[in-house]
């Protein structure tokens, strides 16, 4: 008797996991109560500068010269310029580019569009009993008709007479 309601108890559970709704393809745990011990940051130090007239002048809600800058700092520690990293719009040898994509015109909501079109498609797509009960990720086999397969493809430029240098020819059967 013990047995079978373990039997019980353990369909149940297996039932109840497998009710899952969740709409994260890769399982991520988002939303966790726990704090993030690595999202504190230390203050930079305060020193003073060699001419006040050289501070920016103080903005409510911007940013404060103390602030903590971890990937600008990372960025000059690897000797690159931290200045690179603020949008500073297109670029001049990019802008003929940009124009010739936008030739037809831009749509202004496409990211909702495809944002709305991605999880239709997950919802179709969902994690099976299985999936669900141990967690795993349903990503790739729900992505997989969408995917290139890159030797193939290669292969087919290849037979189409296009020069691919840097990239030998993969090994036929």
């Amino acid at each position: 008797m013990r047995a079978f309601a373990l039997m019980i108890s353990v369909a149940l559970t297996t039932g109840l996991a497998a009710c899952n709704g969740d709409p994260h393809l890769m399982n991520i745990k988002s939303g966790q109560s726990s704090p993030d011990e690595f999202a504190i940051l230390p203050t930079k130090p305060l020193s003073m500068p060699p001419d006040l007239a050289i501070l920016p002048s103080p903005t409510p809600g911007g940013s404060n010269i103390t602030d903590p800058t971890p990937q600008a700092d990372a960025v000059a520690a690897l000797g690159g310029n931290p200045a690179r990293l603020t949008d500073q719009g297109i670029s001049a040898s990019d802008q003929a580019l940009v124009a010739y994509a936008a030739r037809r015109g831009t749509d202004p909501a496409i990211r909702t569009e495809l944002a709305e079109a991605d999880l239709k498609w997950r919802s179709r797509h969902s994690r099976r009993p299985l999936e669900a009960l141990f967690g795993t990720s349903v990503y790739l086999r729900a992505y997989r008709s969408m995917t290139l397969d890159a030797e193939s493809e290669q292969l087919r430029w290849q037979r189409a007479g296009a020069r691919t240098s840097t990239s030998p020819a993969p090994e036929t059967e």
